[in-house]
């Protein structure tokens, strides 16, 4: 068994607390060493340091430079600092380590070792400084600048050459080009704006706590509309639509997946016309998919049947089941909400104007949020095709057996695989051998001050205890509403099992590669996430009822058991 990998670090003694909360649905499987050494390393762990200071909350020289300090791989798994995080609770007015902690890292954030104020935690120079942060927060109607670096991004993606026509060294420069030309001024927006949108959840949530509902916080936080991540799936039904109102297109549609395209690319006009929309979809939002800050993942462009499995899907799902439909009927019942909370807090006016500027906020910095992932992401795609092209010349060369095998090599081996493959090839059979082991784990939620050796770990194939009628999961509210339905457990999106519309999709971790499958779903239930978890963000958009950190859902439940999924309370009841 593999103790180290080969991006492993060792963490930090001054900030030992690590959690596998918030970025374990970032990346849910072992990083692998090109993704981790091309922007990883040198850009992620310094950006995030760059982004709280910008924030205000923390000085750079408080921390080492070159030393992975806020993020952390530990048995191949990325993890995220709790230290660092507490310690941004501690010096922002009106957040709470405890606070931080339970947004980032939902139910599981009683497993963590409870926080010990250090020494210079408090610190009233950050605290004023974070505090001008957040007079802005609660102000702002849009966040500067975030429309036209996305525009900028965007025509990165258009200009894109013709990859098959550059140089091995054309394709491996141009990648470094542009992760260290963009990424990190991306990835820094992405941090602080993330920080930025836990302000107005905190307030929220104090107010539905003070009324004695804590569930209305959901609602708070729903039908916030112009969300990047949802836009993929509202494409998609717009194609399932039109597959549904056709009967040429159902008909190739019922004969299955395999050869699909080519079926309905043979229908005439209907279906050139179904390509063209397809084609438009996939040049729109090829960056989405599983695992998207992954290189070596799979993407709407990179494998488009993950696209076809969606829109087969979604084509079972009834007209009303619209997402645009459930998206502005939560935006009604949200704004009918504030202006009923908000009457309730005419008598307390200091409180009333607190609530009213947190639903404003939510509502800029959530959505805002997932435009700076998607700026990030689709830079990451941008190298993500130029490095499977090269992978795919490696495959004709016999020097790899699979495309994705570029992602085992790290930046620097990349230079000595160009200059002599020989040197350094012999390793990606090893490391993939290895990466195979190590995902069959599953690694510790919390790691403070030392990793549990490797060989202790659980797999992720341990047996759990079945949920039995009666029981109750509990989890984290995500999108409110209740739901009862069969349960459908989903391990890959591209391979939905014969998800059925109106049953209750239960998988293990999410994203925007999953969200289209959402709608034909009547609910949600995910074993990980919090609440600022993109899957919750989306499904606040859809409309579909969403309990999220459900620990083991996706093991305890089993397919077509009837459950209750209640949103707002984030429990998951077995009916039968």
């Amino acid at each position: 068994m593999t103790q180290r990998w080969v991006v492993d670090n060792d963490p930090s003694p001054e900030f030992p607390i690590y959690t596998r909360g918030n970025v374990g649905e970032v990346f849910p499987d072992p990083v692998a060493p090109f993704s981790w050494t091309i922007w990883g390393i040198p850009h992620a762990e310094p950006g995030w340091i760059e982004a709280l200071e910008r924030f205000g909350a923390v000085d750079a020289d408080e921390f080492t430079a070159g030393v992975m300090e806020s993020l952390g791989v530990f048995g191949g798994y990325a993890y995220l600092n709790v230290s660092i995080t507490r310690i941004f609770g501690a010096r922002v007015p009106g957040l709470s380590p405890e606070a931080i902690d339970a947004t980032f890292f939902g139910a599981e954030a009683a497993s963590a070792p409870p926080y010990v104020p250090g020494p210079d935690d408090e610190s009233p120079v950050h605290a004023e400084r974070s505090g001008k942060t957040l007079e802005w927060i609660l102000t702002a109607t849009e966040v500067d600048g975030l429309q036209e670096t996305a525009e900028k991004i965007k025509a990165i993606r258009a200009e894109r050459p013709d990859l098959r026509k550059l140089s091995d060294a054309e394709l491996l420069e141009r990648t470094r080009h542009l992760i260290n030309t963009y990424w990190r001024g991306l990835w820094v927006d992405h941090i602080f704006v993330t920080h930025c949108s836990l302000v107005a959840p905190g307030i929220l949530g104090a107010v539905a706590a003070e009324l004695g509902d804590p569930a209305l916080v959901t609602k708070f936080i729903s039908g916030l509309g112009e969300v990047d991540s949802a836009k993929p799936a509202s494409a998609l039904w717009q194609l399932s639509r039109a597959v549904r109102g056709s009967a040429e297109l159902t008909a190739a549609f019922d004969a299955g997946l395999p050869g699909l395209r080519e079926r309905v690319a043979a229908l005439g006009s209907a279906g050139d016309r179904f390509v063209a929309a397809f084609d438009r979809f996939t040049f729109d939002f090829g960056a989405r998919g599983f695992n998207e800050y992954e290189m070596r993942s799979r993407t709407f462009e990179t494998h488009p049947e993950l696209a076809w499995a969606a829109i087969d899907r979604m084509r079972h799902a009834p007209d009303d089941a619209d997402p645009a439909i459930a998206r502005d009927r939560l935006a009604r019942e949200r704004e009918l909400t504030i202006e009923q909370i908000a009457g309730k807090l005419a008598d307390q006016p200091e409180l009333q104007g607190q609530f009213l500027a947190a639903a404003q906020s939510a509502k800029t910095f959530l959505s805002s949020r997932e435009r700076t992932k998607s700026n990030v992401i689709t830079l990451v795609h941008e190298g993500r095709v130029a490095m499977r092209e090269l992978g795919r010349r490696f495959v004709e060369r016999g020097v790899f057996a699979e495309v994705e095998d570029f992602g085992l090599l790290t930046d620097d081996e990349w230079t000595e695989l160009l200059a002599d493959p020989a040197s350094v090839a012999h390793l990606v059979p090893e490391r993939k051998a290895q990466m195979a082991e190590l995902g069959e784990l599953e690694a510790p939620f919390i790691v403070a001050g030392e990793v549990p050796p490797v060989r202790t770990w659980r797999r992720r194939t341990s047996d759990v205890s079945p949920v039995e009628p009666g029981e109750v999961l509990q989890g984290v509210p995500g999108c409110p509403g209740t739901v009862t339905g069969r349960v459908r457990i989903v391990s890959d999106p591209a391979d939905p099992r014969g998800l059925e519309a109106g049953e209750v999709l239960v998988t293990s971790i999410t994203d925007s590669s999953w969200t289209p499958l959402f709608v034909a779903a009547s609910g949600v239930v995910v074993d990980q996430g919090a609440t600022v978890s993109h899957a919750v963000i989306v499904s606040r958009e859809l409309g579909v009822p969403c309990v999220v950190s459900a620990a083991d859902a996706s093991r305890r439940l089993r397919d077509g058991q009837t459950v209750t999924v209640d949103g707002a309370t984030g429990t998951v009841t077995v009916v039968d």
